[in-house]
């Protein structure tokens, strides 16, 4: 077989799968309910992020918390701090994709 298949989990509890994570990209799969999420932090790479389900509420840098809709892409420079929550009462999926994969911590 020459393709790798990988498997996404497909229920409704907080996950956090590091699906592909290479020196090539970081591909990374979330569920969070309502008022769960991520820590701030600091975009360690370029970020793609895509909303499967749900709406995202998301600060970036000084901004003020914006929503997206399921269906969105956003694109994140390298180096944003971000917040990323889910303040809905509807289950949030994303997919995010950090290209190029993140440099290992020396």
């Amino acid at each position: 077989m020459v393709e790798q298949v990988f498997e996404l989990y497909t229920g409704n509890d907080k996950a956090v799968e590091k699906v592909i994570f290479d020196e090539n990209v970081h591909y990374i799969h979330m569920v969070f309910n309502k008022e769960e999420g991520l820590p701030e932090h600091f975009s360690n790479s370029n970020v793609y992020m895509t909303v499967v389900r749900g709406t995202l509420s998301i600060g970036l840098d000084d901004q003020e918390i914006h929503t997206y809709e399921k269906g969105t892409l956003l694109k994140i420079p390298y180096k944003t701090k971000m917040n990323v929550k889910n303040l809905h009462d509807e289950t949030l999926e994303l997919i995010v994709v950090k290209a190029p994969a993140p440099q290992a911590q020396q």
